[in-house]
């Protein structure tokens, strides 16, 4: 089909009564031109593997459609009530030779609203940026699945990992709140989430019972936590409070000297992963996650409470980790430092980020993360002002990065960072955080606000980059930002919806430098960086 996506194959026939028509899909073919379906198998079910799927089971779960001809002319015949992951369809019993004009892909997805628009100056962004909106756009079929494929169910790590980068390209509000209600309606009775909603059986590395490891587990709060960053959602907070609390307390009663051991961790680094560390990380953060709530919803007694916890356990992991002195947690990888870093655990964060730096050198500013770390990472270097490294990372073609997947011919993203042969997915969300750094970092279009009530915009140029534009469309309307880069100027154009207000960042040491097409108001320096204060209008920015 010449891309992998979601969907079916339709047909059109013509033969003899009783003629069955086979059709197996699959994301790649052997050297031999022979379908390569295993990537796509169900459940991982295959004879070569040893894989039983139980009474009724095939030996090997191909994604496979069969039609019967009623012999009656030309027949049309497409799957109604399935979908599949692929680009390549194995046809088998086809009366005579299939044409192109026989047999077509209908590429299917939730009618998901676009929010965002994204185009630069680098051609390998503007490819990962469709390959990932093709991913994207193959896994939301009532559910934020891994892969339309092999297992199309919604783990709570891929939303942890992608939630932003979805939220900026399309309206998740709905979505999200029904993912969340999913996780609440499979809490398991001591007061664990399942670490994937719907629950299918699955409670890899859990803390107890039918509950998920604490990465997985952490989607449902978070998910509340980024519906009311972009849309405002405080009702969502409420009505799922309880649950909450209720997950809070079991959390709790799982510790083994008031932190955590185990832990999936960064899933699919290639560094050895830091999981006990990455666990108590994930602790802090649901105790975190549910301080803010109570202040939010005003609880003095929860947030006072939760607040110590927080406290504690942040005290807990600087206290076991933390190697004095050296900035360096745990065993010192990239993901490591970046989780310190992200959830504010180092004392001495200079030190911190420094050997994160060191790292990057040490594997050639090549990424060595895993999902987790990859999303936290261009936050900690945006954060740091650092986008110049960011830039690197996602601008290498060679192994590992995106850039390695575009140049061996990906269409959608992979489930790992080495070429999918025999397991892993080639249609996977989950290191599609490059979407969420393309808006924040390289538009820097972020919110100060709930809902974008208050703007910040602060793109970080870095590169070889000349220019960048695109649009974010907030539930107050169409924020737009697009910058260009000539030997002597940096312009900037931004557009900011009504009833609201944004502070403009400009790479510039003074106001003297800055000329603009409307009024502002100039709030001083920051880290290079000079702000001005704008209403809602459209804007141009030009500084040396």
């Amino acid at each position: 089909m010449g891309i992998n996506f979601a969907g079916v194959a339709r047909i059109k026939v013509k033969g003899r009564s009783g003629t069955k028509i086979t059709l197996r899909y699959g994301e790649n073919i052997h050297p031999d031109s022979t379908l390569n379906w295993l990537t796509t198998t169900a459940g991982h079910i295959k004879s070569m593997w040893g894989m039983k799927g139980g009474p009724g089971a095939p030996e090997d779960a191909y994604q496979e459609d069969s039609y019967i001809l009623h012999g009656n002319g030309r027949e049309t015949y497409m799957p109604r009530f399935t979908f599949h992951g692929f680009r390549y369809v194995e046809i088998i019993g086809w009366p005579g030779t299939p044409t192109k004009e026989e047999i077509e892909g209908i590429r299917m997805y939730a009618d998901l609203e676009t929010n965002g628009t994204f185009t630069c100056s680098n051609e390998l962004f503007n490819q990962l940026h469709e390959i990932t909106q093709r991913t994207f756009l193959s896994n939301v079929f009532s559910v934020q699945s891994d892969c339309p494929g092999r297992e199309k169910m919604g783990y709570g790590g891929d939303m942890v990992v992608t939630g932003e980068s979805y939220l900026y390209n399309y309206n998740m509000a709905n979505f999200y709140r029904k993912t969340i209600r999913d996780f609440i309606n499979d809490q398991t009775p001591e007061g664990g989430m399942t670490g994937i909603a719907p629950y299918t059986g699955i409670a890899d590395r859990g803390i107890g019972g039918e509950s998920g490891s604490l990465g997985w587990q952490l989607a449902f709060p978070y998910l509340q936590k980024k519906l009311y960053e972009f849309y405002g959602d405080k009702q969502t907070i409420e009505i799922s409070y309880p649950a909450f609390v209720k997950q809070m307390e079991f959390i709790q009663r799982q510790t083994i000297g008031e932190l955590f051991h185990w832990d999936i961790g960064d899933h699919v680094a290639i560094d050895p992963r830091a999981e006990a560390f990455s666990a108590c990380a994930f602790y802090y953060e649901h105790a975190r996650l549910i301080t803010e709530f109570a202040a939010i919803l005003g609880k003095k007694e929860d947030q006072e409470k939760y607040q110590l916890l927080t406290e504690q356990i942040r005290n807990n992991i600087i206290k076991k980790y933390l190697v004095p002195g050296t900035g360096k947690f745990d065993n010192a990888t990239q993901a490591a430092q970046i989780f310190a870093l992200y959830y504010g655990l180092s004392p001495e964060p200079e030190k911190t980020f420094q050997v994160l730096l060191d790292e990057y050198a040490r594997h050639n500013w090549h990424i060595s993360t895993g999902i987790f770390a990859c999303k936290m990472g261009f936050d900690v270097l945006r954060e740091h002002n650092r986008n110049d490294i960011a830039y690197r990372l996602v601008n290498q073609r060679d192994y590992p990065g995106w850039g390695y997947m575009v140049e061996n011919g990906a269409t959608t993203l992979w489930e790992s960072w080495e070429y999918p042969e025999n397991a892993s997915s080639q249609n996977h969300p989950m290191f599609g955080s490059t979407e969420e750094w393309f808006y924040r970092s390289l538009l820097g279009i972020n919110p100060l606000q709930p809902g974008f009530k208050e703007i910040m915009i602060k793109p970080q140029p870095a590169g070889d980059l000349k220019w960048v534009q695109g649009s974010y469309h907030s539930m107050y309307g169409l924020i737009r930002s697009a910058w260009r880069i000539t030997e002597k100027e940096f312009q900037l154009e931004v557009e900011i919806p009504a009833n609201t207000t944004a502070r403009i960042y400009l790479p510039a040491t003074n106001q003297e430098s800055i000329a603009c097409s409307s009024g502002y108001t100039y709030a001083g320096e920051q880290d290079g960086y000079s702000i001005c204060l704008v209403n809602s209008g459209k804007y141009t920015f030009t500084c040396q």
